[in-house]
């Protein structure tokens, strides 16, 4: 009996994001060893075992799983997900950074729940949208689109995390034009999100901050727009093609979040343009391969599950690019593939790994 493949090119990017991000991380993790803060040997082990050793797991756990049964059980891992989420605000339980309450702690282990939160709205909203022409009715598609959103919303603004809120978002918007959702709806999702935005903006310094400083970096080159002078700075001294693996100086004390939101920065300055324009090539194939996918998937939940991740993760992946250029404000949002944090890596391997499986009825229909 022949035997249902993946699809090799898709799992081909996914190989190359993983491995290139994994060597990235480990010379801009470098960069902690004149931290007097931060634990060089912790971070390295969490981004090995959680992130690398356990994801690689994971996604070959999900590559064997029928994609179908998330359908069946969407409703009760979207319910799940709001609930772990809800956990950070959990005395003792729940751990805040940077202002910010994201992690549960059991034990040693933290998790950071809205990465669940992200993968339980996209399975949920897909099997609700993927019933034949539901998206185009206003009750029994742009409203509950609507109310799951406002779900999401309500809690990720909470913690605050604004950010991923966006990206979880506009995986969701897509979901929904993917299912066949009017326009005219997506105009009054768009006057409503441009006025929460600015409501947001007005209600939190840090939002309206960061759109100051998009909009006037030099003048804050000392406070707000430190991080994005540094970035640029590093990625201009990359030249054409680098100062070599390792070489990075911004990383250095000099560079904030080198591991985290920055990495790409540090990527820049040691391949250069070269090496920068090759990751963004690696992140459009892997959306082009995702989407083609999507396209030729024979039933509607498998291709909207797969359009939601794979432009979940590709809109992530240029967000924080183009923040790290000075294209866009900076967001706070990692680099999928290569910033650190094991729960991030780990539930992006995971998830990729559904894609896979979804990409063997592709196969299997051919």
């Amino acid at each position: 009996m022949h035997k249902i493949k993946i699809d090799i090119p898709f799992f081909i990017s996914i190989v190359i994001l993983m491995i290139g991000g994994f060597l990235i991380f480990s010379s801009a993790s470098l960069g902690l060893l004149t931290s007097q803060t931060v634990k060089y040997s912790s971070i390295s082990f969490n981004q090995t075992f959680f992130g690398l050793f356990l994801g690689v797991l994971a996604c070959i756990i999900t590559s064997q799983i029928d994609y179908k049964i998330y359908r069946k059980y969407s409703l009760w891992i979207f319910i799940l997900s709001v609930f772990a989420t809800l956990l950070v605000f959990v005395p003792g339980l729940g751990s805040a950074h940077g202002g910010a309450a994201r992690w549960i702690y059991i034990g040693p282990l933290s998790f950071q729940t809205s990465e669940l939160l992200k993968i339980g709205y996209i399975m949920y909203l897909s099997a609700w949208l993927s019933v034949k022409d539901k998206a185009k009715e206003f009750k029994y598609g742009f409203l509950p689109f609507f109310i799951l959103s406002a779900i999401v919303c309500l809690v990720l603004l909470k913690q605050p995390d604004t950010d991923t809120f966006l990206i979880t978002f506009f995986a969701g918007l897509a979901i929904f034009l993917s299912a066949g959702g009017r326009w005219r709806y997506i105009i009054i999702l768009a006057i409503v999100g441009i006025a929460g935005l600015g409501f947001i903006a007005f209600e939190r310094p840090y939002v309206m901050s960061r759109f100051d400083t998009f909009l006037n970096p030099g003048q804050n080159s000392l406070t707000s727009g430190y991080q994005i002078e540094q970035s640029l700075i590093a990625v201009g001294s990359g030249g054409f093609s680098g100062r070599g693996f390792g070489q990075s100086i911004q990383k250095f004390n000099f560079l904030p979040e080198p591991i985290g939101d920055s990495i790409f920065a540090v990527a820049s300055e040691e391949f250069g343009f070269v090496g920068s324009v090759g990751i963004v090539l690696l992140f459009i194939f892997f959306a082009f391969r995702g989407l083609k996918i999507a396209g030729k998937v024979p039933d509607s939940y498998g291709r909207l599950l797969s359009v939601g991740i794979v432009i979940m993760i590709v809109s992530q992946a240029f967000v924080n690019i183009g923040a790290m250029v000075g294209i866009l404000p900076l967001s706070g949002i990692p680099l999928p593939f290569v910033s650190h944090g094991g729960t991030a890596l780990f539930m992006t391997l995971a998830e990729v790994g559904i894609i896979l499986n979804i990409s063997k009825s592709v196969k299997k229909n051919k």
